[in-house]
């Protein structure tokens, strides 16, 4: 089941219901906890690929964003 994923809140609430809550006060290292955290879910079964890929993207884009690329 694909999780509806549109933005930043959206992953934040995804991984909320798995218990994981990030805020480290620096936005890239927020993005790179999520996507470690993403790839555990992912590894053991609990996030469907569909979902998984979504994520990626979405922090992907947020970490082009933050770092000023827009490719």
């Amino acid at each position: 089941m694909s999780e509806p994923l549109r933005n930043l809140l959206d992953l934040r609430i995804l991984l909320r219901k798995f218990g994981f809550t990030v805020y480290t006060g620096d936005r890239l290292g927020d993005l790179e906890l999520m996507e470690e955290e993403l790839s555990d879910l992912h590894g053991s079964g609990l996030l469907d690929r569909e979902t998984y890929m979504k994520a990626r993207m979405l922090i992907q884009r947020e970490k082009r964003r933050e770092s000023g690329t827009n490719i």
